[in-house]
C-alpha cells in the first residue's frame, strides 16, 4: 500500500529523531493525525518557539532561554567544582538526585573516531579556559559509562593534568535496589573495585 506523499514525509521526519525507528515514527505519525488539529498546532509552535528561543549557555553549554543558565546564574550553587557531563539531559539527571550542588559543563557528545567525532567536535576548549582561569577545586567527570564516554573521560583527564586541579570519576555500581543476581560482569565488578567504608 503506498502511503501518501504528506504522510510519508511525516514518518520520515520523525524517524531522524534519536530512539525513533520506522514503526515507531509510523505510529507517531499515525497518533498526530488522529489528534486534534489544535493539539498538532500547539506541538508544531512548541518546537518553532524552542528552536527560535533557546540557546546555549555561553558559561557551560547547557540549554537555556538566557546568555547565562539558572545554574551557572545561581550563586548559592558550589562555583569551585564542575560536573563535565556529555549532554545536557546527563545534566538533567544529575540534577533531579539532588545530591550535587556545583556548576556543570556541557560536552554536547562523546569522542567516537567511527562517527567522526573528535576532540574539536566536543565543547572541550571551554572547559579548559573555565579551570585554567583559576578558582577550581574539582572536576567530577560524568560521562557515560560507554566505550565512547570512556574514552571522552580519560581525554578530558589528561588535558586537565597540567593544571594541577583535582579530576574525579563519578563511581559505577549496581542501581538502587538492584538484585546482584542480575546485575551484568562489568558493573558487578566496578560496584566491588569502586566499594567504599561503611
Amino acid at each position: 500500500m503506498r502511503y501518501p506523499s504528506a504522510l510519508v514525509r511525516l514518518i520520515r521526519e520523525l524517524g531522524k529523531l534519536p530512539g525513533v525507528g520506522p514503526k515507531s515514527a509510523q505510529r507517531l505519525a499515525f497518533h498526530l493525525f488522529d489528534t486534534p488539529p489544535e493539539s498538532a498546532r500547539e506541538l508544531a509552535e512548541a518546537i518553532l518557539e524552542a528552536r527560535a528561543n533557546l540557546r546555549l549557555c555561553k558559561t557551560c553549554g547547557n540549554v537555556t532561554d538566557r546568555e547565562i543558565c539558572a545554574v551557572c546564574d545561581d550563586p548559592g550553587r558550589e562555583h569551585n567544582r564542575i560536573c563535565v557531563v556529555g549532554e545536557p539531559g546527563d545534566l538533567l539527571a544529575i540534577e533531579r538526585s539532588g545530591e550535587y550542588h556545583g556548576v556543570y559543563h556541557v560536552l554536547h557528545g562523546n569522542l567516537s573516531p567511527m562517527n567522526g567525532i573528535g576532540p574539536d567536535q566536543l565543547r572541550l576548549p571551554g572547559l579548559l579556559e573555565r579551570v585554567g582561569a583559576g578558582g577550581i577545586a574539582e572536576v567530577i567527570l560524568a560521562t557515560s559509562t560507554t566505550v565512547e564516554g570512556e574514552a571522552t573521560a580519560m581525554y578530558v583527564a589528561r588535558s586537565l593534568q597540567a593544571s594541577g586541579v583535582q579530576v574525579t570519576r563519578i563511581a559505577y555500581g549496581l542501581p538502587a535496589g538492584g538484585e546482584l543476581e542480575y546485575a551484568d560482569d562489568i558493573t558487578l565488578g566496578r560496584a566491588i573495585a569502586n566499594r567504599r567504608a561503611v
